[in-house]
């Protein structure tokens, strides 16, 4: 399909459609939002990155790849390019009724951390303490954060964004550049992407989402100034269950440090 430009993204994302396909237990996706999950605790939990200040680059209307970072890093930066994606982020930070029950994820991951699930507000409640600002950000400018300028900083992570704002390899290369400004020398990226994925629909809207492939992620990362510490590919066992909205065949996990070369 043809590529899907800002401003569609401006007048026809819903963030409510999209958390209800894409981030809801029991909607087909279980097993993919249990690996993120697992492979977040395992890079932020005991152990794992710690820092001062987070950057999320395309957080969009979504929390859950950010529950185990809380514990590691006190400031975090959320951004996205969508307005409405803001402002459904910003509703669910100030506990506004109606907002997405994110109830069963939490739990997961207080399971997954040791924790009782009785606890999840709580760690919800840390979630949003540690959520410092939301930003505007478009990973196609040189400051993907313009006209706000930070201090580089510890980690950025990212989740299903670069594949879905270029509309080639050489875009989605150049992306990744941009974001890796923001981060200091020696600092982390984390990167959840999608593999052969081509489109995306939310609610009765279909989005464009650029087709990617191990290698080619892997070599993007690496061109762009990093070294891979750890790289993961989940294969979805039954593609059928997600074929309505999605015809990805595979999630990607990456940790990788920026080299101390690297401005």
């Amino acid at each position: 399909m043809d590529f899907t430009g800002g401003e569609i993204y401006e007048s026809s994302f819903d963030p409510k459609a999209y958390l209800a396909s894409f981030c809801s237990l029991g909607s087909g996706r279980d097993d993919i939002l249990t690996f993120r999950l697992k492979k977040c605790f395992e890079t932020f939990g005991p152990g794992g990155l710690t820092g001062n200040v987070l950057v999320d680059i395309g957080t969009g209307p979504s929390i859950y790849h950010l529950l185990s970072a809380c514990e590691s890093f006190p400031h975090i930066i959320a951004t996205d390019f969508t307005e409405s994606n803001r402002q459904e982020l910003e509703r669910w930070l100030r506990r506004e009724p109606g907002t997405f029950d994110w109830s069963g994820i939490v739990k997961t991951v207080c399971d997954l951390e040791g924790d009782s699930r009785d606890n999840w507000v709580e760690k919800e409640n840390k979630l949003r303490s540690r959520i410092q600002k939301v930003l505007k950000c478009d990973v196609t400018k040189g400051n993907p954060l313009d006209p706000t300028v930070i201090p580089p900083v510890d980690c950025l992570t990212t989740a299903l964004c670069l594949e879905t704002a270029g509309r080639d390899i050489d875009a989605y290369r150049c992306s990744l550049r941009n974001i890796t400004t923001l981060l200091k020398p020696g600092g982390h990226l984390v990167l959840i992407g999608v593999l052969g994925d081509s489109f995306y629909k939310v609610g009765d809207k279909t989005f464009f989402c650029l087709p990617l492939d191990e290698e080619t992620v892997r070599n993007a990362v690496i061109d762009a100034g990093y070294s891979i510490q750890d790289m993961e590919v989940y294969y979805i066992p039954d593609k059928t269950t997600c074929a309505h909205i999605t015809d990805t065949y595979a999630n990607v996990f990456i940790v990788a440090q920026k080299n101390l070369d690297i401005p």
